[in-house]
């Protein structure tokens, strides 16, 4: 078998595409002008702004004037929840999350729930899916926000984010979903779609890390995290990243060519290709999130009776990048905080594996993971203390 690289870690960061890159240089140097100030060169930054963000507005079916850009999408996150339920007092003093929300969500809710909020969190199932009915039970009449995310980072499971907000429209509740792992992957529409705050992130759709972005439903107010110069229509003060702005933008740009080319069915073939491969070749493993309403590039599995962290040490040996859960906290010893709310126990949870395809993955670098995985299996069964 023939050595080859293989990453198979998208979930975490994608590479900058080229035509990203090249939108971007100029930024640095040549067209460096600050987009506050009035002479040309400012005037070149601003108006370079201004079209990504018409770009990314185009993506999700928005206005560019419901866009605003932040340092990241942990950022966007914060300035949603925080900035929408500190504008909007009166609504109330009760929120509502999930037990699988990414860090930057459970732990905004978190502090809330330590700074007077009554804080709510649904439950999953075994597919990591919410429920519209848990929902329907938890909301009442004095709850203010409520915030699920529209796929899981961990498994890839894509949430009925239009039930899920409809609920929260009848009922009077603002409704946030963090869309980090889904924007430029699949199709999103938000003047469809009854979300009134969508967050997304660059660097999970072949743009550079360090930029992403907050839809904010018209009329909709927010009290800024960061003050100072107003910028980004006085919500997120701070001199705009240009360069990655721009790299956003064209990042959005090429999201849009890659679905008219049909990169969501090529790449969902070949997942599954993966998925049924890996069920096949290696004993006692089995998919993570649900099986068909999932991420088309997103492979999640736990393998029993061996640990992640092994897999992940010999699958890199081996040239292939992966990780066992989210990147944010892949330092951490403790078990998925997704997989244990899914019912997974410590032990089967310390065996996860996140597998996640990107556009130049090919079917070659399938075939390569599952010649090289089932043997790794093998050897650490082998070694491991578990017993079958």
């Amino acid at each position: 078998m023939e050595f080859r690289k293989v990453y198979l870690d998208h979930s975490a960061t994608t590479p900058v595409a080229a035509d990203v890159l090249d939108a971007m240089i100029p930024y640095f140097s040549e067209k460096m002008g600050n987009p506050n100030s009035l002479h040309s060169w400012g005037r070149d930054a601003k108006r370079a702004i201004d079209e990504a963000r018409g770009s990314l507005a185009e993506l999700i079916g928005a206005s560019a004037s419901d866009i605003v850009f932040t340092g990241c999408g942990s950022a966007a996150d914060n300035l949603a929840i925080k900035g929408a339920l500190w504008a909007a007092k009166k609504r109330g003093k009760h929120i509502i999350t999930t037990a699988v929300e990414h860090h930057a969500v459970i732990d905004s809710f978190k502090w809330l729930g330590k700074n007077g909020y009554d804080v709510t969190i649904l439950p999953v199932d075994g597919e990591c899916m919410v429920s519209p009915d848990s929902l329907r039970a938890a909301i009442r009449d004095d709850t203010a926000l409520v915030s699920v995310m529209f796929a899981n980072n961990e498994v890839g499971t894509i949430n009925p984010i239009a039930e899920l907000g409809e609920i929260c429209r009848e009922r009077g509740a603002l409704f946030h979903t963090d869309a980090v792992q889904a924007a430029g992957h699949v199709k999103i529409d938000v003047s469809k779609l009854p979300v009134d705050m969508l967050t997304m992130s660059a660097h999970k759709m072949y743009g550079p890390k360090g930029i992403g972005a907050l839809y904010v439903r018209k009329g909709l107010k927010l009290v800024p995290l960061v003050h100072g110069g107003g910028q980004e229509f006085g919500v997120r003060s701070g001199t705009e990243n240009v360069p990655a702005i721009v790299g956003f933008g064209a990042a959005a740009r090429l999201a849009e060519r890659l679905d008219k080319e049909g990169e969501e069915s090529r790449i969902s073939r070949i997942r599954d290709k993966l998925l049924d491969g890996i069920m096949e070749r290696v004993p006692d493993s089995f998919v993570t999130g649900h099986r068909t309403k999932r991420l088309p590039y997103h492979a999640s599995v736990c393998v029993r009776r061996i640990e992640g962290e092994g897999m992940l040490l010999r699958l890199d040996y081996a040239g292939i990048g992966a990780s066992s859960g989210s990147a944010c906290t892949s330092c951490s010893l403790d078990p998925s905080h997704v997989l244990l709310a899914m019912g997974l126990d410590h032990a089967t949870a310390h065996g996860s594996l996140r597998l996640t395809l990107g556009k130049d993955t090919t079917e070659e670098d399938i075939d390569y993971v599952l010649e090289s995985f089932p043997p790794i299996v093998k050897t650490l069964r082998e070694l491991s203390p578990y017993k079958a």
